[in-house]
């Protein structure tokens, strides 16, 4: 079994071990503030919330996604099957574009197609969820990778094509450019198997605390 499956996800353990690998993080964990995580168990809620979260502030997501969610009775969450039965314009009502309103129900078509796969997600180590997601329409690297931090808790992720991670990281690091994400990638090796934390706090350099 990987060490994607078996270790968990630990804030304040991570830190102490980030400190002493790499000391040049050490003004960066003492000078911000991150909330930690919990795990989530409605895979199907955290695909679809990401896809509507997707390049929007944090505002208008959550309006949006208050709207999506009651078209549906008692303001519950669907299941995969009722997004299904759901046509396109009734979605767009609540505010999704054309495209996010399909891939919500790529997403949902594919949970009905292969149930197995998608129940068994907490299984699986971090390369196959990835190569699992995205292969559906709408499920890119980013969103994939917002799933195995924030719904799963894995430990080690770095999305380094995250703008708000490169801008934080351009800052803190006194960078006259946005990184490149090879590079940070490359700078991020020494923090292996910690990133999630790392991605944590460089998200809250300039942003504050990550909501999701």
């Amino acid at each position: 079994m990987s060490v994607n499956q078996t270790r968990s996800f630990d804030l304040e353990y991570s830190v102490r071990e980030l400190k002493k690998n790499d000391p040049d993080l050490i003004k960066l964990f003492d000078s911000i503030e991150v909330n930690t995580l919990d795990p989530g168990n409605n895979y199907f809620k955290a695909l679809t919330r990401s896809i509507i979260y997707q390049q929007l502030s944090g505002h208008a997501a959550k309006t949006i996604f208050s709207r999506f969610k009651s078209i549906y009775s008692n303001n519950q969450f669907p299941i995969p099957k009722q997004v299904l039965e759901t046509d396109i314009e009734t979605l767009r009502e609540s505010g999704l574009s054309y495209n996010k309103s399909c891939y919500i129900k790529n997403i949902a078509q594919a949970f009905l197609e292969e149930p197995d796969a998608y129940d068994n997600l907490s299984k699986m180590n971090d390369e196959d969820i990835i190569d699992l997601l995205t292969k559906v329409k709408g499920i890119g690297l980013w969103t994939a990778q917002m799933f195995l931090m924030f719904t799963l808790n894995r430990p080690d992720v770095f999305p380094a094509t995250d703008l708000a991670i490169q801008k934080g990281y351009r800052s803190y690091f006194k960078l006259s450019d946005l990184p490149k994400p090879n590079d940070m990638i490359k700078r991020s090796e020494i923090w292996i198997p910690y990133r999630t934390t790392v991605s944590l706090y460089l998200w809250g350099v300039l942003e504050g605390p990550f909501e999701w």
